[in-house]
C-alpha cells in the first residue's frame, strides 16, 4: 500500500504502513560466506598435480620403493571426482558452505591415504593438512571451519600409528625415536589450531572493514539521493513557478466572471483552489533551503500545531497531546526540514486513517520524542524493518473513491533523511493487538533538539 498526493497535502507518495525499509541498511554482522566451485576445483587439479610430481621425483630422481600403483589410484579417483563435477556443475556457482566443506573433508581424506602409503606423519608432506583448514578458516562458517579441523587432527592422529613404512634407501632406512614422532604430531595439531585462528581474525577483520565501507557507501548513497532531489525539487519551483502564477490568475478571473448558477461554477472554483494550493506546495519547498531568523525559536508544542495544522479538515480526527511536567518546554529554531519530515509523516497517518489519528508530545531532561499513530491497517511485516527505502512502493488497491494509488516511495525516505540529519532516532512499528493502525516514533536527544539549527538538515 503506498501513498500518492491527491492535493490535499505535500508528500503523498509514500507511506509509513507499507513503505518499506533498514535501514533501512541491510545486515552486514553475519554475511553468508560462500566459495566458487571454480576455486575449489583449481586447487584439486593443483594439488593432484603436485602429488603426481612428487611420486614421480621420489620414484625416479630418489630411487625409492613407493607404492605406485595404489598412489597413483588415490590421485586418478580424486581427478574423476574433480572432472565430474566440472562437466555436471557450472564451475562458476557459489557452493553452500557445508558442500565447499565437503569437498574440503574430500581433499584431506585423500591426503591421509597417500600418507597412509607413503609413512604417515614421518612424511614431510603431513603438514598438508593445515591447506584445507585454512581455506575454511578463510571462507566458511566458523562451525564448519572447527569441525575440518577436528577432522585433520583425527587422521594426523590415526596416522601416527597406521602406516606404511615410509619409503627410504632399503640399506640405510629411516628410524624416528617415538619422542620426535610425538613432536611432529603435536606441531601438526598446533600448526591447524593457531594458523587456522590467527588466518580466521585477520579474515574477519578485513571482512568487517569491508561491511563497514559497504555501510558508509550506502549512507553516502542515500545523502547523494537527498542531494539531487533537493536540486530537482529547487529547479521543479522555479520552473512551475510562473506558469502556475498563470493558472491562478486564469481561474480566478474566470471564477468572478463565471455566475453563480453556471453548471461550471464549482469546478472553476475547485480549479483556482488546486491552482493555489500547488502555490503553496512550491513555496513550502522553498522554504526548505531557507534559513530561520536569528530569534526564530519555536516550543515544541508550536512545531507540533504549526505541522499539524494544514492536515484538519479532512474527515480526519487528529488529537494532540502534550504531555505537561515540571520542566520547561524544550524548543529549537524554527526548522522547515523538521516540518517537512513531521508533516509528511503525520500526512501519511491522515492517508490511511479510518478515523483518528493521534499525537502525543513528551520530554524530560534527555529526551524529546512525537509519537504518531492511526487506527488503520498498519504497517505489513513483510515491510516493517525496510520503512524509508527509496523508490520501494506497493500499489494499495481501490480507494474509496476507486482510484489506484501509487507512489515512487519518496515520501517516507525524505522524511526520514531529514529527522536524522537533525539527529532524531525514527523508527516505525504497529499497535499492540486488538488494536490496529501504524506507530512512528520520533525521538531527539533534549540537547541536540534545543541546539538545532534551521540549516543543518537542508544544507
Amino acid at each position: 500500500m503506498v501513498r500518492i498526493n491527491d492535493g490535499r497535502g505535500y508528500g503523498r507518495t509514500n507511506a509509513m504502513m507499507t513503505e518499506t525499509a533498514d535501514t533501512a541498511f541491510p545486515d552486514f554482522r553475519h554475511p553468508q560466506r560462500y566459495i566458487r566451485l571454480d576455486t575449489i576445483l583449481r586447487l584439486r587439479w593443483l594439488a593432484a598435480l603436485g602429488q603426481l610430481a612428487a611420486i614421480f621425483f621420489v620414484v625416479q630422481s630418489l630411487d625409492f620403493d613407493v607404492p605406485i600403483i595404489p598412489c597413483i589410484a588415490i590421485i586418478a579417483a580424486s581427478a574423476i571426482i574433480t572432472l565430474a563435477l566440472q562437466i555436471a556443475a557450472n564451475p562458476m556457482q557459489r557452493l553452500a558452505p557445508r558442500y565447499a566443506a565437503a569437498l574440503l573433508a574430500l581433499n584431506i581424506a585423500e591426503l591421509a591415504g597417500l600418507l597412509y602409503l607413503t609413512g604417515g606423519l614421518e612424511n614431510p608432506f603431513s603438514f598438508l593438512f593445515l591447506g584445507p583448514v585454512l581455506i575454511s578458516a578463510t571462507a566458511l562458517p566458523t562451525r564448519i571451519t572447527i569441525a575440518l579441523g577436528v577432522f585433520a587432527a583425527v587422521c594426523a592422529t590415526a596416522l601416527g600409528f597406521l602406516h606404511l613404512p615410509l619409503p627410504w634407501n632399503g640399506d640405510e632406512p629411516l628410524v624416528l625415536p617415538p619422542v620426535y614422532m610425538a613432536g611432529i604430531w603435536l606441531s601438526i595439531l598446533l600448526a591447524i589450531g593457531v594458523t587456522s585462528l590467527y588466518t580466521f581474525q585477520v579474515t574477519e577483520e578485513a571482512r568487517k572493514l569491508a561491511d563497514a565501507l559497504a555501510a558508509t557507501e550506502l549512507v553516502l548513497t542515500r545523502e547523494q539521493h537527498l542531494t539531487q532531489l533537493d536540486g530537482l525539487a529547487a529547479a521543479a519551483a522555479h520552473e512551475l513557478g510562473t506558469p502556475l502564477s498563470t493558472i491562478f490568475l486564469i481561474s480566478r478571473e474566470l471564477e468572478q466572471t463565471t455566475p453563480h448558477d453556471s453548471p461550471l461554477a464549482s469546478d472553476v472554483k475547485t480549479l483556482r483552489e488546486q491552482a493555489q494550493r500547488c502555490r503553496d506546495i512550491l513555496a513550502k519547498i522553498a522554504q526548505l533551503s531557507s534559513s530561520g531568523a536569528p530569534f526564530d525559536r519555536m516550543p515544541l508544542s508550536t512545531l507540533i500545531e504549526e505541522a499539524v495544522a494544514p492536515h484538519r479538515d479532512f474527515g480526519i480526527a487528529i488529537k494532540v497531546r502534550i504531555a505537561t511536567s515540571d520542566g520547561v518546554e524544550p524548543g529549537s529554531m524554527r526548522n522547515p526540514a523538521i516540518l517537512y519530515g513531521v508533516g509528511n509523516i503525520l500526512e501519511n497517518a491522515v492517508d490511511f486513517a479510518r478515523s483518528t489519528v493521534e499525537v502525543d508530545a513528551r520530554w524530560n531532561d534527555d529526551i524529546v520524542e512525537i509519537i504518531i499513530s492511526d487506527d488503520g491497517p498498519g504497517i505489513p511485516p513483510d515491510l516493517l524493518k525496510r520503512i524509508g527505502e527509496p523508490y520501494l512502493s506497493r500499489r494499495r488497491g481501490m480507494d474509496a473513491t476507486h482510484r489506484e494509488r501509487r507512489g515512487l516511495g519518496l515520501g517516507i525516505f525524505i522524511a526520514r533523511t531529514f529527522l536524522e540529519r537533525s539527529d532524531a532516532e525514527v523508527t516505525f512499528s504497529n499497535r499492540t493487538f486488538p488494536d490496529h493502525g501504524a506507530v512512528v516514533r520520533i525521538a531527539w536527544p533534549r540537547s541536540s533538539f534545543e541546539t538545532t539549527q534551521a540549516t543543518s538538515e537542508v544544507e
